[in-house]
């Protein structure tokens, strides 16, 4: 298992120092989150193709693991081209914290360790050669590939909602945005608890619980919420304020009177 760690970190690693490369050519780091969101579906197919446990299990986690990378990376990179030249403004922000482009190498590939930490559970399932799926593993299939469509769903209902004239300066608050004003983070938390339940049929796979949590302290206390809702308050104004208000941040629910 630590070899085939070894080819994964390999791999992430020049994978990211290529992103970082193209990204100083085009003068635009935001292509750093299609490459975090393409590298599940990189390592998750390779651990499957080089690791000795039962097919089933291996390829149908390397099978929910690909689909979620895919959407989410193209559904960010379609975004990213089409904001292009303009950067995202989180990157602006680090341009003038960090002049010059080698400390963006540097944190291009801590980037690459991280994508490594959250193939775990693709390596456990890969490595579990128990010749049936237990009830726990089916689960987390199951919830991985239902919060799966859950984030599309929000994704798909944000962007008919920002290409409707009518829809400029106003918030969204349509389908799962009634309920939640991050269905989208929501589900993708849901998403690393099914790839959790998936390891924890493993030998050790109790360890991959800090993928969801991981996931959870990026959504609450880094690049999720917390910014999102700061530009939202200032593009929005009072308007973002009342809808934090009346509706839940994170779990879907019913809305303040």
């Amino acid at each position: 298992m630590i070899g085939l760690l070894g080819i994964g970190f390999a791999i992430a690693v020049t994978y990211f120092a290529v992103t970082w490369a193209i990204s100083v050519r085009i003068k635009n780091y935001g292509l750093l989150d299609v490459a975090f969101s393409y590298g599940v579906a990189i390592l998750a197919p390779t651990y499957a193709w080089l690791a000795p446990g039962l097919p089933l299990r291996k390829w149908a986690v390397a099978a929910v693991g690909v689909a979620w990378s895919l959407r989410l990376g193209t559904y960010i990179l379609v975004r990213v081209v089409g904001h292009h030249p303009a950067e995202d403004a989180r990157y602006q922000t680090l341009r003038q914290r960090w002049p010059g482009a080698g400390r963006f190498l540097v944190f291009f590939e801590l980037q690459a360790m991280l994508v490594v930490v959250f193939s775990l559970p693709f390596v456990f399932a890969s490595y579990n050669a128990a010749p049936e799926l237990r009830l726990v593993e089916i689960a987390g299939l199951a919830l991985a590939a239902i919060a799966l469509l859950g984030e599309a769903l929000a994704d798909l209902q944000m962007q008919a909602f920002k290409r409707d004239p009518s829809s400029r300066g106003k918030v969204c608050q349509v389908g799962l945005w009634r309920y939640s004003r991050h269905p989208n983070y929501f589900f993708e938390s849901l998403v690393w608890w099914g790839f959790f339940l998936v390891a924890l049929g493993s030998p050790w796979g109790w360890i991959t619980i800090a993928c969801p949590l991981l996931m959870l302290y990026f959504l609450f206390k880094v690049t999720g919420i917390p910014l999102t809702e700061e530009y939202a308050v200032k593009s929005k104004g009072d308007a973002y304020r009342e809808y934090q208000r009346t509706t839940s941040a994170f779990v879907p629910w019913f809305r303040k009177a």
